[in-house]
């Protein structure tokens, strides 16, 4: 792959973990130095951020934040090493608190969660089955899921596992299955000495060198097993157990996430409608904030 095609991929990929405008960059700056005990500074008038971690047997020590009164539950699943500081503060912030009830979380591993992450071949439906043991441990029965990335594809799993706990799901950047065209953008994207410090600097901040380095080759690594042991298969079958109505978008120029992916899961997800972004990448809720939330607050609550 030339460089021209490694620095789009990169561009693209980076930027559904870090918001790549200034003004985006200046929130995550500030919630990246914002203390994680018991509660954030107010993000809206009138309602703060709770902090947390849980004990959630098997899986350890698992961190969330929720904020708002609503009696609608959204969570909020972040993408590849993602974290509720880097993937989702415009959503914490800006989502209407009066309606929603927002939880954001960390996966096994990720960010504040521990232990340190592990990579079993079925990671996928591991951090689905955290995620629900989590929200039992919060007492939420019913809920929305809001996932981005490999956390749309935990969030299908979730939607086909418990669709008795499940109202609605909006899903983006994700995909049932990768190909070997994905696994040549993903291993573009391996070797983090090739990023910029820019693109690199967000990910070694939440994590340290050494942790994200390790871990990001493992999480490459992990995809390619889905493609050398399961012929690709990450959740194909599961997308026709899904019943609540889902709001698939798709940013037309995501360099990760080609346009068959939101294609099938449109396809095999009975109850779903699928939009498109023309010129949204991968981080489309970052990129276009005011856009999203408005779309997904007029889904979830229609």
């Amino acid at each position: 792959m030339g460089m021209n095609r490694l620095r789009v991929v990169l561009d693209g990929f980076v930027g559904s973990k870090r918001c790549q405008n200034s003004s985006s960059t200046g929130l995550l700056n500030l919630i990246s130095n914002t203390s994680s005990k018991n509660i954030y500074d107010k993000v809206q008038s009138g309602s703060a951020v709770l902090s947390d971690s849980l004990d959630i047997k098997p899986y350890g020590r698992l961190h969330y934040v929720k904020t708002g009164h609503g009696k609608h539950t959204l969570l909020l699943l972040p993408g590849a090493l993602g974290t509720t500081k880097t993937d989702f503060f415009p959503q914490i912030e800006l989502l209407d608190k009066d309606l929603f009830t927002v939880i954001a979380w960390d996966p096994p591993g990720y960010g504040q969660s521990r232990p340190e992450r592990t990579w079993p071949l079925e990671f996928f439906k591991r951090d689905a089955d955290a995620a629900i043991k989590l929200m039992q441990k919060l007492d939420h029965k019913s809920f929305s899921l809001l996932g981005w990335s490999d956390g749309g594809i935990t969030g299908l799993i979730i939607a086909a596992s418990h669709p008795d706990l499940i109202k609605k799901c909006v899903f983006w950047g994700a995909n049932a299955y990768i190909t070997k065209q994905d696994m040549v953008a993903f291993e573009a994207i391996r070797d983090i000495s090739k990023w910029s410090e820019k693109m690199r600097r967000p990910f070694v901040e939440a994590y340290g060198e050494k942790y994200f380095k390790e871990h990001w080759n493992k999480w490459v690594s992990a995809y390619g097993r889905y493609l050398t042991e399961k012929e690709g298969d990450i959740c194909k079958d599961e997308l026709k157990k899904i019943v609540a109505p889902t709001l698939i978008i798709h940013g037309d120029k995501d360099p990760l996430v080609p346009m068959e992916h939101p294609k099938y899961l449109h396809e095999n997800i009975t109850n779903s409608k699928l939009i498109h972004m023309p010129d949204g990448k991968h981080n489309i809720h970052l990129r276009y904030t005011k856009e999203f939330n408005e779309m997904v607050t007029s889904f979830l609550a229609d």
